[in-house]
C-alpha cells in the first residue's frame, strides 16, 4: 500500500442501528476499490471486518475494524481509512474509540425502517465530537424502502441541516439510478459504477422540492448567499459545490445518499462523495490540542515535517499474533526502525515494523504520515489512550472518552483454583475493552465485574471459556448492608473461668445506645468512678467493642453508629486480665445489642436518569416499585433529568431495565449517598437470606 500525505487522507467511521449494513457497506468498499478479490457477506461469517470468533457466531460486529481502501476521485488517489463500528448498545465503546481517530462519519440509515434509536444515537455521538458528517440510506433494492418517509424522518429529528443530494429513480420497478440534485444531472447504475444519463422526464416534482432544500442549506452558510437567495438569483454550480463542502465540514449541511450495500449499487458515489465532501486530518484537526510536560495546553501541527507524535485509540489482544495496538498519526512521520517514547508508562521501544490493518491482516508499510492511521505490535506496556511520541517530544494527548459501565455481576471461576488464570485473562480483555473493569469486595468476599449490559458480559464469559480456557459463572452481587442499633440498653457482662492456679475474671457493666454517626463503626467512652475497674483494663474492653461491632447480631453485618460506654464493673487482684475483660465485653455486647432494638441499614444511591420526556410516566413508575424517591426534575435540553434515590439493592438490573423503558434512549449516573434503615419486610427477607448463605 502506497504511503498517502494528509491532504488525501479521510478518516472515516460507519455509525448506525445494528443491522442496517454497516459492515456490509465496508465490504462492498473494500471490493469495489480492488482492496479483496470477492465481497464477504455477514451472513456466511465471512466478512473482512468481523473476524472475531464471536462476532462471526452471533452475526454481528462486536469489535471496531479498521479497512485501509485506496480510492480515486476527481482524478486523485485518496485512501479512505474506515473504522466500521458496531451498532448494538453493549459495545458503545468501541463506538467511542473509532470516534477518537475519526475525521468525518457516514451515519447509515435503513431504508425500509428509517430514523432508529441507534441512528439518534450515532448522530448524538458525532454531534459530541463535531464530526462533520453524512447520511447513507441504504437497502433502496428492497420492497419496503421510502426514501421521501426517511427523509421526512431525518428532517423531522435533525433539523434543516439535513440535504438530500439524491433523488432516486426506477427502472421495470427496480432502484436503477438517482438524479445528483446540486449538479442537476443523472446518473444510472451500471454494476458497482454509475454511468452518465438523461434526467428521466417527469420527475420535476420530486426534484425541486429537492433542490429547494439544498438551495436553502447553501443560502444558510453564508449572508451574502442568503440575501441572493431571498432576491431569487441564481447560484453558480461552482458555488454551490464551495458553499457545500464548506457547509459539510462546518457540520451545517449533512448530505443525504442513497443505494443498496447488498448489490455494491452506490457505494463507489459513497466513496467519491467522502473524497469530495468530508475533510481531510489537516482540515479535520489543523492543530491537535496537547499538554506539554508542565501541564500546559499547546497545539500541535498535524502536518509530516516535525516530531512525531499519536495516540492510541484501539488495543487488541490476538492469541497469535499477540498484542497489537491501533494509533492515529496526529503529528510528523513515523518510520520503521525508529525509537518513540509511550508518554503515559514512560517507557522507550524501538519500532521493527510498521502496519496498517485491514481487518485481521497486517500489512507492512515503511512509513505513517500525519493523519494516517497504523499499528504497531509488541507493545507490552502501551494500552488504549497512551500517547506516543519521538524522543524529547513529550507531549501527552487526551485518551478515549468512555461512558460509564454500570450493569454489575459476581463473577467466580466454576472450579476451584481458577481464581489467579480468571484474573490474568480478564487483565487481557480489559487491555482490548477498556469498558470493562473489576474489583474485589474483600468485606462480602466477592468479585465483580462491571460492563455495559447483558450481551456485553455474555461476550466476556465466551471469550474466557473459548480465547483463554477458563470458565466462569455469573451471579447478583451481595450488597454492603450495616446494622445499627436504635434503642438503649444497660447490660453487665462477666467473664469467669477457675482452672487450677491462677482463674479468668473480668466484669463490666456496659451502655449501649446509638452514636448519631453512622459513618464510624463505634464509639467508645468510659465513666467510671471509684476504680471498680482498672484504667490498664479499658483499652482490653475498647478491644472487645471493635472485635464485636464486625458482625452484627441480627444478620452478620458490620455494625455502624454504636456508642458503648463503660460504666461499672469489677476485678480480682490476681485473676483479671485483659483477656478476660475483653470477653466480659464481649458477652455484653452479645445480650445487649439485641435489647437496644437492632436494624438493619442498606446503601441508598444516588441517581440522575436523563431520558425524553416520553418515557417520563414509566421511569417514575419503576422508581417506585425500586422503592425509589424521585427528588425533583429538570430540562435539559430537550430531555428531562431525573433526580432519585433509590435503595442499591434495587440497582444492579437498571441499565438492562432503563434501556428496556426507554428503547436505548436514556442515560443515567449513580453514587453512594448513604446508608438508611430497611423496612420491616426488607429486613425480615435481608435476615432470611443470611441464615440460608450460613446454612
Amino acid at each position: 500500500m502506497e504511503v498517502y500525505s494528509a491532504e488525501n487522507i479521510r478518516n472515516i467511521v460507519l455509525l448506525g442501528h445494528g443491522g442496517v449494513g454497516k459492515t456490509t457497506i465496508a465490504e462492498q468498499m473494500a471490493y469495489i476499490s480492488k482492496a479483496i478479490a470477492r465481497p464477504g457477506k455477514v451472513a456466511d461469517k465471512n466478512t473482512i471486518s468481523d473476524f472475531d470468533p464471536e462476532e462471526t457466531k452471533r452475526g454481528f460486529s462486536i469489535n471496531t475494524s479498521v479497512l485501509p481502501i485506496e480510492w480515486s476521485s476527481s482524478f486523485i488517489k485518496h485512501k479512505i481509512n474506515v473504522l466500521d463500528t458496531p451498532g448494538y448498545f453493549d459495545f458503545a465503546g468501541e463506538v467511542d474509540e473509532a470516534i477518537r481517530a475519526a475525521g468525518g462519519a457516514v451515519i447509515v440509515v435503513s431504508a425500509k425502517a428509517g430514523v432508529q434509536v441507534g441512528t439518534e444515537i450515532a448522530w448524538e455521538k458525532a454531534e459530541k465530537a463535531s464530526l462533520p458528517r453524512m447520511i447513507f440510506v441504504n437497502g433502496m433494492d428492497e420492497a419496503e424502502a421510502d426514501l421521501v418517509k426517511v427523509l421526512e424522518e431525518l428532517k423531522e429529528k435533525f433539523g434543516k441541516v439535513i440535504a438530500p443530494f439524491q433523488v432516486p429513480f426506477k427502472e421495470d420497478g427496480k432502484f436503477a439510478g438517482f438524479v445528483n440534485v446540486p449538479k442537476m444531472e443523472g446518473r444510472r447504475f451500471s454494476g458497482n459504477r454509475v454511468e452518465d444519463c438523461p434526467i428521466p422526464e417527469g420527475m420535476e416534482e420530486e426534484i425541486e422540492p429537492v433542490r429547494q432544500m439544498i438551495l436553502e442549506a447553501v443560502a444558510a452558510t453564508d449572508d451574502a448567499l442568503m440575501e441572493r437567495f431571498f432576491n431569487e438569483e441564481e447560484f453558480t454550480q461552482e458555488e454551490i459545490l464551495t458553499a457545500l463542502r464548506n457547509g459539510i465540514v462546518a457540520g451545517e449541511i449533512v448530505p443525504v445518499l442513497c443505494g443498496s450495500a447488498a448489490n455494491g449499487t452506490g457505494i463507489g458515489v459513497l466513496m467519491s462523495s467522502i473524497c469530495s465532501y468530508l475533510p481531510n486530518p489537516v482540515m479535520a484537526h489543523a492543530t491537535n490540542e496537547a499538554l506539554d510536560p508542565n501541564g500546559n495546553t499547546i497545539e500541535v501541527p498535524c502536518q509530516p515535517a516535525g516530531n512525531f507524535s499519536g495516540i492510541v485509540f484501539k488495543t487488541s489482544v490476538d492469541p497469535y499474533l499477540g498484542k497489537i495496538n491501533y494509533f492515529k498519526v496526529l503529528s510528523g512521520t513515523l518510520r520503521k526502525d525508529e525509537t518513540i517514547v509511550n508518554v503515559n508508562k514512560e517507557t522507550e521501544t524501538r519500532i521493527s515494523r510498521l502496519y496498517v490493518m485491514r481487518g485481521k491482516e497486517q500489512i507492512e508499510v515503511p512509513e505513517l504520515r500525519a493523519g494516517d492511521i497504523g499499528a504497531l505490535s509488541k507493545l507490552t506496556v502501551t494500552g488504549t489512550g497512551d500517547t506516543l511520541a519521538s524522543k524529547g517530544f513529550n507531549v501527552q494527548y487526551p485518551g478515549v472518552d468512555f461512558g460509564a459501565s454500570l450493569l454489575c455481576m459476581a463473577i467466580q471461576p466454576k472450579n476451584k483454583g481458577d481464581e489467579d488464570k480468571v484474573n490474568s485473562s480478564l487483565t487481557k480483555i480489559m487491555e482490548e475493552d477498556p469498558t470493562i473493569r473489576t474489583e474485589v469486595d474483600s468485606e462480602l468476599k466477592q468479585q465483580l465485574i462491571y460492563g455495559v449490559g447483558d450481551q456485553h458480559l455474555d461476550v466476556i464469559v465466551n471469550k474466557l471459556k473459548n480465547k483463554f480456557k477458563v470458565e466462569v459463572e455469573l451471579a447478583k452481587p451481595k450488597v454492603t448492608y450495616r446494622e445499627t442499633n436504635k434503642g438503649r440498653a444497660e447490660v453487665r457482662g462477666q467473664y469467669k473461668k477457675q482452672s487450677g492456679g491462677h482463674g479468668q475474671y473480668g466484669d463490666v457493666l456496659m451502655v449501649f445506645e446509638p452514636s448519631g454517626d453512622v459513618t464510624a463503626p463505634y464509639v467508645f467512652e468510659e465513666k467510671i468512678f471509684g476504680g471498680s475497674v482498672p484504667k490498664n483494663y479499658f483499652p482490653a474492653v475498647e478491644k472487645g467493642i471493635q472485635e464485636c461491632v464486625k458482625s452484627g447480631v441480627l444478620a452478620g453485618y458490620p455494625m455502624v453508629g454504636v456508642k458503648a460506654t463503660l460504666i461499672d464493673g469489677s476485678y480480682h487482684p490476681v485473676d483479671s486480665s485483659e483477656m478476660a475483660f475483653k470477653m466480659a465485653t464481649s458477652t455484653a455486647f452479645k445480650e445487649g445489642i439485641p435489647q437496644a432494638k437492632p436494624v438493619i441499614l442498606e446503601p441508598i444511591v444516588s441517581v440522575h436518569i436523563l431520558v425524553d420526556e416520553a418515557y417520563m410516566g414509566d421511569i417514575m413508575g419503576d422508581m417506585t416499585k425500586r422503592r425509589g424517591r424521585v427528588l425533583g426534575m429538570e430540562h435539559q435540553g430537550n430531555k428531562q433529568l431525573i433526580e432519585a434515590e433509590v435503595p442499591m439493592a434495587e440497582m444492579f438490573n437498571y441499565p438492562t431495565e432503563l434501556r428496556s423503558m426507554t428503547q436505548g434512549r436514556g442515560s443515567y449516573t449513580l453514587e453512594f449517598a448513604r446508608y438508611e434503615e430497611a423496612s420491616h419486610d426488607v429486613m425480615q427477607k435481608i435476615i432470611a437470606e443470611s441464615q440460608i448463605s450460613q446454612a
